[in-house]
């Protein structure tokens, strides 16, 4: 019984990690909605995969459904997020899987839109279909980090990177700080606003280095740009938004226009005030192989630092890699376990 119940949820494995690779296809063109992976398989064993299409195109279940057609009927779904059981620009997941006769479901993590919430799993278990939740939710819940926070708090997912030397200086003490990083780690960077709907930076970054901050050396879309303060008037930043309240009240505000990941790229001043106010969901660092060698250059953090070592902020190892000659950290404050059960 134990062998039949490993091999059952090695079996699910597979086929929502499959769901998962699906989903990335998603990732640049489906925002404001999230980007969901779906994969039908058939009692014959073929598959069938679909992805979020941008807003106001199918979801990734329907897309994956109408691709089965009749194979979908005593098949099982896989899909990354939660069905939605509501109307929106598109009618409900819910009863297109129903209606194709779909005989189970498997779901990676629970939608926390309050449109959703529960819904759409309890829809399709009065329906008659089986339903398994959590099936690789820490690998999902990953993914769909920046959409999850969003929903759950109404803030965008907020995430620091900052280019540094090896002694954590982000530039030489003339101030100019091109480049740091060598053209892979840059072009990391470009990939990171892609996957951001804003961009915020300090007014005296702009001053400095007059930042384009647009998509160019990656696919996808440009983020929003904001700065944080007065942009010169022929500031290649521009067009952008000017900002000059407080933090807390620039996430809500972004959060309400459906921004889901904000990306900070600095300066230092501005990195410390997002860092100790504790408004960071995740920290990228860019470290080169370099050393300023001093204390007259400036560090990524302006502000006052930590005042002893109980008071230091220590947060979890997220993943680390080699781009080029560089090497970016990522790092996450600590998560409570939620002691999600799992189903089996």
């Amino acid at each position: 019984m134990g062998s039949d119940s490993g091999a059952h949820r090695a079996h699910d494995e597979q086929f929502m990690r499959r769901a998962l690779g699906t989903a990335l296809q998603a990732r640049l063109v489906s925002r404001p909605n999230p980007w969901v992976g779906a994969v039908v398989v058939s009692s014959s064993g073929a598959t069938f995969e679909g992805c979020t299409a941008p807003p106001g195109g199918p979801h990734a279940e329907v897309t994956a459904l109408k691709r089965a057609g009749e194979a979908a009927r005593g098949a099982t779904l896989y899909c990354t997020l939660e069905p939605c059981s509501h109307t929106g620009r598109t009618g409900p997941c819910t009863e297109a899987i129903i209606d194709a006769g779909i005989a189970r479901v498997v779901v990676g993590v629970e939608d926390p839109d309050t449109k959703v919430a529960g819904t759409g799993i309890a829809r399709l278990r009065d329906a008659g279909i089986s339903v398994d939740v959590g099936v690789c939710e820490d690998h999902v819940r990953t993914q769909l980090a920046a959409y999850l926070h969003h929903r759950s708090t109404g803030r965008p997912f907020v995430v620091l990177k900052m280019a540094s030397t090896l002694d954590g200086r982000t530039a030489a003490a003339d101030g100019t700080s091109r480049w740091i990083t060598g053209d892979i780690a840059r072009k990391r960077v470009h990939e990171l606003r892609a996957e951001s709907d804003a961009v915020v930076v300090g007014a005296g970054t702009v001053r400095l280095d007059d930042p384009e901050l647009t998509v160019r050396d990656a696919e996808g879309p440009s983020p929003r740009r904001i700065v944080l303060g007065a942009a010169p008037s022929a500031a290649r930043v521009r067009p952008c938004t000017e900002y000059s309240g407080d933090l807390p009240t620039l996430l809500d505000t972004l959060g309400s226009d459906d921004v889901l990941q904000l990306l900070v790229e600095g300066g230092a001043r501005v990195a410390g005030d997002f860092h100790r106010a504790g408004l960071v969901d995740r920290y990228v660092f860019h470290l080169a192989p370099a050393i300023a060698g001093g204390e007259n250059a400036a560090g990524v953090f302006a502000g006052a630092a930590a005042a002893n070592i109980a008071d230091m902020w220590r947060g979890r190892l997220v993943s680390v890699q080699q781009l080029g000659d560089d090497l970016e950290v990522v790092v996450e404050p600590k998560r409570i376990s939620s002691n999600r059960k799992e189903h089996p």
